[in-house]
């Protein structure tokens, strides 16, 4: 018998005098963790294969589970923690590379939660957003800079093409085959009747969600899975994804066991393969070559939609995002270190990039510094959390937010991070039938609806309590910010004042 070198992360406890031996949690558990034991009429668990979902916990009808962290640890040591030592004993039994899902879950700063909103008192007042008009529609892309008329004196209303949403948020890049088609069609329900845009990632569109087209923004990826023209004509807008927040300089990759019959048709792939993207878009080595896609995918499209370049957060995001704004593009997403993923590389989602909050801050000041801020609208994702950190990047700079993690989560998500194995047990991150047909989409876009209905309302609080009474009068608007416990160069970065300045 091997040795095992590493304990379960979580220790399954049942109480004996509350289980009733219903075996509900036998049977929602995707990950094999309960069975019954016949011969002793008793439930058992194994916790090695507990990924702490809280699946069990949430169906036991007489509360008799709980998951906790197991106590059982190594010798402290602030250099070798548990979770390295562990990682090394995988990889020294596995020899592969590891790989986790969801955002990365480091100690790094969250800027956001060192950051304060300003608010209106006497001289300023503030802005009842129950008895006074409250403007939280955003247009994105390219805006003039001036008005221009007609020879008859008309206004001339002829401007480029862009997306109206009702409130600045958006739900941001999940493709088909990494969650669920039923967790897709939440998305493109819940962004149709609220006004917004779902973003149907690298893995093309579903034939089904073509009526959702509207509110779809269709992804150009380096594998340019599932694109051709009726894809690009579906869609009210193209995003080309140069990079995301989780994963930095790579590419991504979807195992052959979730290409299913359906996902095969949509990628347009053969079933069972993996579907590998290269790191890099083989076209694209230069601001030249991207701005000859950018203009590709216009002509291929009419000049009728606006297309979005999507780049992860890192170092030198300012003088990059700068030539996109040069290549014609109309829209830079900007994806932060936090972004989630549905499986990246253990060491890149932990150790690339930089927090969205800097290079928001960052990017915005160098395009105003440079003439063009209004050369192209700014969305940013990677671990918006709530509607106070879309009022936070709304005044950073943002036009709009892209969320993720936080619409998984309105569908159910327990952020187990195993998303990865294909065993989601509550219906997103999985094909199989079993566990997809958890999720109902009649339930599931009512949720993200009611989400998005009340951070709508928070924001106009927010914006009310600041005197003002649009998002356009707050974006950029860096004085409704304050910080606190940030050193002078991150307040630099930033640019913004300290709290009781």
């Amino acid at each position: 018998m091997a040795i095992n070198y590493y304990q379960p992360l979580y220790e399954v406890m049942r109480d004996r005098d509350r289980c009733i031996k219903c075996r509900a949690c036998e049977r929602q558990c995707a990950n094999e963790v309960h069975s019954y034991d016949e011969e002793c009429d008793v439930m058992i668990s194994d916790s090695r294969q507990c990924v702490d979902c809280q699946r069990c916990v949430s169906i036991c009808p007489t509360n008799a589970l709980k998951i906790a962290n197991n106590p059982n640890t190594f010798r402290q040591n602030s250099n070798w923690s548990q979770q390295i030592m562990t990682e090394v004993y995988k990889q020294a039994e596995t020899g592969g590379v590891l790989l986790s899902a969801m955002g990365n879950p480091k100690e790094y700063p969250v800027y956001w939660d060192k950051i304060l909103l300003n608010a209106s008192q006497v001289t300023n007042p503030p802005i009842d957003p129950l008895r006074e008009p409250m403007e939280t529609k955003v247009f994105l892309g390219k805006k003039p800079k001036n008005v221009k008329f007609n020879k008859d004196g008309t206004i001339n209303t002829d401007l480029p093409p862009t997306l109206e949403l009702s409130t600045p948020i958006m739900f941001s890049a999940m493709s088909y085959g990494s969650i669920s088609k039923n967790a897709h069609e939440s998305l493109a329900r819940a962004a149709t009747e609220l006004g917004i845009y779902y973003n149907t990632g690298e893995g093309g569109l579903h034939k089904d969600f073509y009526k959702y087209g509207p509110n779809t923004i269709v992804q150009v990826a380096s594998g340019r899975f599932g694109v051709f023209r009726d894809y690009l004509e579906a869609g009210a807008a193209v995003e080309i994804k140069m990079g995301q927040g989780a994963k930095p300089g790579i590419g991504g990759h979807l195992p052959g066991a979730k290409i299913l019959e359906d996902i095969s048709k949509t990628r347009m792939i053969p079933m069972g393969t993996d579907a590998i993207s290269p790191a890099p878009h083989h076209d694209i080595y230069s601001i030249e070559d991207l701005r000859q896609l950018v203009f590709s995918l216009k002509e291929a499209t009419c000049y009728k939609k606006p297309v979005i370049v999507k780049i992860a957060a890192v170092h030198n995001v300012a003088a990059i995002a700068s030539g996109i704004a040069r290549s014609g593009a109309d829209i830079i997403a900007i994806d932060g270190y936090r972004g989630g993923t549905g499986a990246a590389p253990t060491r890149i989602r932990d150790n690339v990039g930089i927090p969205i909050e800097l290079a928001l801050a960052s990017v915005d000041q160098r395009l105003r510094d440079e003439g063009i801020r209004n050369e192209v609208s700014i969305v940013v994702a990677g671990s918006v959390r709530s509607s106070a950190d879309v009022v936070k990047a709304i005044a950073l700079g943002a036009d709009a937010v892209y969320i993720g993690t936080a619409a998984l989560l309105a569908l159910g998500c327990h952020l187990c991070r195993s998303c990865q194995t294909g065993r989601c047990n509550w219906g997103i991150a999985t094909q199989r039938p079993d566990l997809v047909k958890r999720l109902n989409p009649d339930i599931g876009y009512k949720r993200l609806v009611n989400l998005i209905h009340a951070w709508d309302h928070e924001i106009k609080e927010m914006m009310g309590g600041m005197g003002i009474n649009s998002v356009e009068a707050l974006r950029g608007n860096r004085l409704m910010l304050r910080g606190v416990g940030l050193t002078e160069k991150e307040l630099e970065v930033l640019g913004i004042q300290h709290a009781g300045q």
